[in-house]
């Protein structure tokens, strides 16, 4: 009987034979699990995935994929290999581990327990064939399980690093009750301007600050497109209820303001950062006291 590619149909008999030739597999791979994963973690090794980890981690890890492996084929269900491939990505993304080191593996672990299967059932072409046929669709679910949920992953770790280095990028500073601070360095394409506007919206309204410096002497240039997102970021502050105060202009940004026709009597600009505090804490009521010891001044 030879193989028929294609859709199958289902029907209770064709469910009941898959069912006993994957559990005739499983209780195979169980049978011959030591060997099995030696040789899968030897064939990783060779193959100079996992490079990241040491012998001794690449074959505990081995370990545990091949017994959740097994287990998803002795069940026909996935909820704990997708729960261990989850855990297993938060692990090795860090150490630098790539998505087609984990597709290797995993394609590996196939070759390996295929080639078992052939020394097994050499003899009876008809049942090895069957045998494969019943267990190809569920290796495959299983590669793409892994494989996708370790692309979740580090899709959400990759997330998680641009958010940080938005942040760090540009800092919104709580510096005095009511008193935010956002010195921005860099080059500001349109697409850090929109971030910079929802982080600094998003720190108004969680500190209630009614005062915003936002500082750009380390700010070489600004294009046309950025100077009016900058305008509509006053005018979107002052909506929420915060006057901002902006320090550091340099010539070229000044002359681009005016050449593109911003109302620079709705913008609040002070020639320095050191300048722009002190409109800020006089619009917030502090008052500066002067010490005959401090010359530099003590604010109250």
């Amino acid at each position: 009987m030879g193989t028929v590619k294609g859709k199958k149909s289902v029907n209770p008999a064709m469910t009941e034979s898959t069912v006993a030739l994957l559990r005739e597999l499983v209780a195979h791979l169980r049978d011959n699990r030591t060997e099995l994963r030696e040789e899968w973690a030897r064939r990783i090794t060779e193959a100079r995935l996992l490079t990241a980890m040491t012998k001794e981690e690449i074959f505990a890890e081995a370990t545990s994929v091949y017994d959740n492996y097994v287990e998803a084929l002795e069940t026909g269900t996935f909820e704990a290999l997708q729960a261990y491939a989850r855990n297993l990505s938060e692990r090795i993304i860090p150490r630098g581990v790539e998505t087609d080191e984990v597709v290797g593996i995993v394609l590996l672990l196939r070759d390996v327990l295929a080639r078992s299967l052939f020394g097994k059932y050499r003899s009876d072409f008809d049942l090895l064939n069957r045998i494969l046929d019943a267990y190809e669709p569920a290796a495959n679910r299983i590669a793409n399980t892994v494989a996708v949920g370790f692309v979740q992953e580090r899709e959400r770790i990759i997330r998680e690093q641009q958010e940080a280095i938005r942040e760090l990028s540009t800092p919104v500073l709580q510096v005095r009750e009511r008193l935010l601070i956002l010195p921005i360095i860099g080059v500001i394409d349109p697409l850090r301007a929109r971030q910079l506007t929802e982080q600094l919206l998003q720190a108004i309204r969680a500190n209630r600050a009614r005062v915003v410096v936002i500082d750009i002497t380390g700010v070489a240039e600004m294009d046309s497109h950025v100077a009016n997102h900058l305008v509509q970021t006053v005018e979107a502050s002052r909506l929420l209820g915060a006057t901002v105060i902006v320090t550091g202009l340099s010539p070229d940004i000044a002359q681009t303001l005016v050449n593109i026709g911003v109302d620079l009597t709705k913008m609040n600009t002070v020639g320095d950062l050191q300048g722009g505090i002190e409109e800020a804490e006089r619009l917030l009521g502090y008052k500066v006291v002067m010490h005959d010891s401090d010359s530099g001044g003590k604010k109250s």
